[in-house]
């Protein structure tokens, strides 16, 4: 055991060490748009380990853009988006997703004529120990198994979305308007789920939420675009007690984080 427990601490140690040099999500200047009309412009931020952060800003900030651009399906202008320390240029979608990038869009991503089990198992969750994963996050999906996803209620939908992307056990988590929809009562039931998984497995978690202080609540770092450039970053404590600068960002004011 002395051997084998030395070996185990040592990966243990060098694990938190390079969590904590290293940033899980880095994006470095980047631009990104449509039909080469820019809506990103030089977005620069990190996501580390373990951490949850919010990037708030009106409609047509960028903020979709920018998810998009991190899982691939938006190819940037400039600048460069990295994962570990890696450049992701030229990494495919897919291979993103087999990296750890595991992103939940508006609209869930879920298949309507599906049944709750069905979804498990497309996403290799057939055996039982893994249905209980999923399970653990949400037990009211256990009474769903043999229910169409188009029949659930949209708070139910969007359980059986973030429950599949949990159990992929993401490197990096990208949520996209999880409240879509949905009233808060039920937004508040969500959101704690991923706060309680970014702290205990290491995943870090980049949340765009239109309910900006529910989000702030359980975020630990926030930032704040408008018109596409980056206005404002700090902690989600002190965003939240700025109100001014959260109505400036809605109304597209742009004003300096100084």
């Amino acid at each position: 055991m002395g051997a084998g427990g030395l070996t185990v601490g040592w990966l243990e140690s060098d694990v938190a060490a390079r969590r904590v040099t290293s940033p899980a999500l880095e994006l470095d200047g980047l631009s990104a748009g449509y039909e080469r009309a820019a809506v990103l412009r030089d977005l620069s931020l990190v996501v580390n380990p373990g951490e949850v952060v919010a990037l708030i800003g009106a409609n047509g900030a960028g903020k979709t853009t920018t998810l998009r651009t991190i899982s691939g399906l938006v190819k940037p202008m400039g600048g460069a988006v990295r994962m570990d320390g890696a450049d992701l240029a030229g990494v495919s979608p897919t291979a993103r997703v087999r990296r750890g990038i595991v992103h939940v869009p508006q609209g869930r991503g879920i298949f309507f004529g599906l049944t709750v089990a069905e979804h498990l198992r497309l996403d290799g969750m057939g055996d039982r120990a893994a249905q209980e994963r999923a399970f653990k996050h949400f037990p009211a999906l256990r009474e769903l198994t043999g229910r169409r996803a188009g029949l659930l209620s949209g708070g139910e939908q969007q359980m059986l979305a973030i429950a599949r992307a949990l159990c992929r056990s993401p490197r990096v988590l990208l949520l996209d308007e999880l409240s879509l929809g949905l009233a808060p009562v039920i937004v508040e039931r969500l959101l704690p789920v991923v706060r309680e998984f970014a702290s205990t497995q290491g995943t870090a978690v980049l949340l765009v939420e239109q309910h900006v202080h529910l989000a702030l609540e359980i975020a630990d770092r926030g930032y704040v675009l408008s018109h596409g450039e980056l206005v404002a970053s700090d902690s989600a404590e002190r965003l939240r007690a700025d109100s001014a600068l959260l109505t400036a960002s809605y109304l597209g004011e742009q004003r300096s984080a100084g």
